[in-house]
């Protein structure tokens, strides 16, 4: 498959780095993206060769969350084909987390939104001191929802209710506090750190690691189909909101929403 929006390389030692590849977009998710991700998933998860996947971004930021032409689409879809879109993405993360290999976030920018369901479904992250984090999605009118199982399942809901209503920005540190980052380092020293995490899985066998992944999946909090069905439900039921049409026209227009207080909008 030729891809547009992603890229694939893989050494010598069986080690695939899969990059996301709209820099100039700080590599929001198009609908190509998720499709391409969907199949870069498969085959990687399919091909013999490959030990270990690094999942990065090229350029400034790692994943900048949905990509806003996609977005604009959403404001007048129906309700079938805002379902349709969430479950696109929902397979995506899903057949991310399911590939049976060694899956190792390299983040560095800003992760917002689907960046954290992507940092989410990996097997450890290392990031950058100086990214940023964030799930933004309250401030218009919307919830982390399609990202939701995986976010709960690697921050468990304690820590995600810090961070899962407020919108809020948040550190590196904060995110490795979370659970959500494994190692934060210097952007100097994150090449090294992530050489450090792939030379243990050269050493394993692969098919005993696939099957210890499986195993560790099976026992941790269970993403089935209804699930991520609800997930998609309430991501459908939320958008049909008079907070949600006024929050993203807000974004839009570049204004505050009416649900921003007067000495807010004055500061």
């Amino acid at each position: 498959m030729t891809f547009e929006t992603i890229s694939i390389s893989t050494d010598a030692r069986g080690v695939a780095t899969l990059t996301l590849d709209r820099p100039d977009k700080h590599n929001s998710l198009s609908a190509r993206m998720i499709d391409e991700l969907t199949q870069a998933a498969v085959e990687l998860g399919s091909d013999d060769a490959v030990r270990v996947v690094v999942l990065t971004g090229a350029g400034a930021s790692f994943c900048a969350g949905g990509d806003l032409g996609w977005m604009r689409e959403q404001m007048t879809a129906s309700r079938e084909t805002r379902i349709t879109e969430a479950r696109k993405l929902a397979m995506m993360l899903r057949a991310l987390n399911e590939m049976p290999k060694p899956l190792i976030g390299r983040v560095q920018g800003q992760a917002f939104g689907g960046g954290i369901g992507m940092m989410s479904v990996c097997d450890t992250v290392i990031a950058v001191d100086s990214a940023k984090f964030g799930l933004t999605e309250t401030r218009l009118g919307l919830i982390p929802a399609t990202i939701s199982p995986y976010v709960l399942a690697r921050m468990g809901e304690g820590k995600a209710r810090r961070v899962f209503m407020s919108a809020r920005i948040f550190s590196a540190r904060e995110a490795r506090d979370l659970d959500l980052a494994a190692k934060v380092v210097s952007e100097d020293a994150l090449n090294e750190a992530i050489e450090k995490e792939i030379k243990p899985y050269l050493g394993a066998a692969p098919a005993a690691v696939a099957a210890a992944k499986a195993l560790a999946r099976s026992l941790g909090p269970a993403i089935t189909d209804t699930v991520i069905d609800d997930s998609i439900r309430r991501l459908a039921d939320i958008w049909e909101t008079a907070e949600a049409r006024e929050g993203i026209a807000a974004f839009f227009d570049k204004r505050k929403p009416d649900w921003v207080g007067t000495d807010t909008k004055r500061s």
